[in-house]
């Protein structure tokens, strides 16, 4: 009995000792590798401190600033389709593009911007996604620098990028009362590497950091079928409108654009510049739509399709 006691006491006596072994080898707290901290949250500016800049708004091209207009009832008839796709799928983020350049998508992006901005109670951001051939800032008569290219290029902070009209509210009815809830975000300094900044994944970042403080956030992407930025801009959409436009489109553009955005939701089509409804069957690839007008200047009536 005595040797089995021994012998026990022996294999505890080395157990002990190999612990101590494997506990000296073990590095002291103080040598503890240091624990990477999570990236402190990006400053983000409220809706109440973003910048204000001197805007000279392109009346004859925002049909939406008018109380009383064919063009502007029909983008209120918009976003009311608009608000109420929000009861099949959360939606805030809408991506506006169209399949070929000229088909009127920045138009409708703007006043569909504005449309939504004027109902007090909403919050409007619209960016300008188009980083080859930016229009909204034209439209607005706002700068264009610095802006979204910048921001996804990392060469500036996400508060230097966000404008807002800066005149004084002199009545219920002026236009400065009517942009006040918009936000606007320009596509900043054009450049051969737009695809490039597009499919950085900054412009999910953008938008999950802004998101909180608006209702809408409307943005701008260049033609699908042109480029491919517009295919990596949608990623961070809740859901992508597409425009057509009347008489000119053709049906297989149309049907290219909608596939291209197959991993999106497809909110609808917008039928752009058309002059009367169209006939039975005529545009029958349309659902979901409705008719807006880009030539203010020229007077084009321009109805809801049935």
């Amino acid at each position: 009995m005595s040797r089995i006691y021994e012998a026990l006491q022996r294999a505890e006596l080395e157990w002990k000792a190999t612990q101590d072994s494997e506990s000296s080898r073990a590095p002291a707290p103080d040598c503890l590798p240091p624990i990477e901290e999570s990236p402190a949250v990006e400053d983000v500016v409220a809706p109440g401190n973003i910048a204000q800049h001197a805007w000279k708004l392109s009346i004859p091209s925002l049909p939406t600033l008018t109380e009383r207009s064919a063009a502007g009832e029909q983008f209120r008839s918009l976003r009311s389709r608009i608000q109420q796709a929000c009861y099949q799928a959360p939606l805030k983020t809408i991506l506006v593009s169209s399949g070929m350049p000229s088909e009127g998508k920045s138009f409708v992006a703007v006043n569909l911007a504005i449309s939504l901005a004027r109902n007090t109670v909403s919050s409007v951001l619209l960016i300008d996604g188009d980083m080859r051939r930016p229009t909204i800032h034209n439209l607005l008569g706002a700068s264009n620098t610095p802006g979204l290219s910048e921001y996804l290029s990392g060469a500036t902070e996400l508060n230097d990028i966000v404008q807002r009209d800066r005149r004084p509210v002199t009545d219920e009815s002026s236009d400065a009362r009517k942009i006040s809830n918009l936000a606007f975000i320009p596509a900043g300094k054009c450049g051969d590497n737009s695809s490039e900044l597009a499919a950085n994944h900054r412009i999910e970042k953008l938008v999950s950091a802004l998101s909180p403080h608006f209702d809408w956030i409307l943005i701008d992407s260049p033609p699908v079928l042109a480029v491919t930025d517009a295919v990596e801009l949608a990623r961070a959409a809740d859901g992508v409108l597409l425009v057509a436009r009347a008489e000119s489109t053709p049906f297989d553009v149309a049907q290219r654009a909608q596939a291209a955005f197959s991993n999106s939701r497809i909110l609808g089509f917008v039928l752009n510049a058309a002059k009367s409804a169209p006939s039975a069957g005529a545009y029958n690839y349309y659902y979901g739509s409705e008719v807006a007008d880009d030539r203010a200047k020229s007077g084009t009536d321009s109805r809801r399709k049935p």
